[in-house]
């Protein structure tokens, strides 16, 4: 009896002591200050140039910063207002800026595992969905894996909303400085996400798929560009070179 009440005090020698989980309300504040360490603003310097965009076709700045928060992809938004000031019709615009986002398909697949949770209904796992976008996807991926299942959709949603919202904040700023900042300084912030987009997927890789995959996405984007073209490059190099990295991951599996 008294060993047994011990081994209830002290817990099981053979596990150790379980760390404890933080609280929702924790979690979410976690992922909140981790994006203003520095992802919210990488990406909300390279939005900048989209507040411009909208200034330059007579959008108010309230149509600029809705933008973001509701297409949430600086390209599709490029498509937007380069549309819009083409005189485009809209019907056309949204079906085009829905191709443009099929990108964010593969990176949904695979980070909704890691934020499905018993009883989540549809609506929950769209406005997940919603919130997916290169820096958030790569931050995640990198992050939640060795978070406790229950801290990570609080976590996430921290994350994402304030990196979201600061974007949608600067976009406004963009908005009111057009004109005002020199365009090599505008292409260098548009370039900055990418930038933090490789930095991240470097830091985060753990395997030899991994680094093959970032490896072969710079030896084949070129080729593909110069063979076939800037409308399906990127869509070449995904398929080609993720496969190859994909297979090497697997031969190596098996070799051990």
């Amino acid at each position: 009896m008294k060993r047994s009440a011990s081994r209830c005090e002290t817990g099981d020698a053979s596990t150790g002591p379980q760390p404890r989980s933080r609280s929702g309300r924790s979690a979410f504040w976690l992922g909140m200050r981790d994006s203003l360490m520095l992802p919210a603003w990488v990406v909300g310097l390279s939005v900048l140039g989209i507040g411009s965009l909208a200034h330059d076709v007579g959008h108010p700045a309230g149509a600029a910063m809705l933008s973001t928060l509701l297409i949430w992809a600086s390209p599709a938004q490029v498509i937007l207002y380069g549309g819009l000031a083409a005189g485009a019709a809209l019907p056309a615009l949204a079906v085009v800026i829905c191709l443009s986002s099929i990108r964010f398909l593969p990176m949904t697949i695979s980070l909704l595992p890691l934020l499905r949770r018993p009883g989540q209904g549809l609506a929950l796992q769209l406005l997940i969905a919603h919130y997916i976008a290169i820096t958030v996807w790569t931050e995640s991926l990198r992050r939640l894996p060795a978070m406790p299942a229950e801290e990570r959709l609080a976590y996430y949603f921290g994350f994402a909303n304030t990196t979201i919202g600061v974007s949608a904040l600067l976009t406004g700023l963009g908005y009111y400085l057009a004109g005002t900042v020199p365009t090599p300084l505008g292409a260098g912030l548009i370039f900055l996400t990418p930038v933090f987009f490789t930095m991240t997927l470097s830091a985060g890789a753990r395997t030899v798929a991994d680094w093959s995959a970032i490896l072969l996405g710079f030896a084949l984007a070129p080729v593909f560009t110069g063979l076939i073209g800037r409308d399906f490059d990127l869509l070449a190099t995904g398929l080609v070179g993720g496969t190859a990295a994909y297979l090497i991951g697997r031969r190596q599996r098996g070799a051990r």
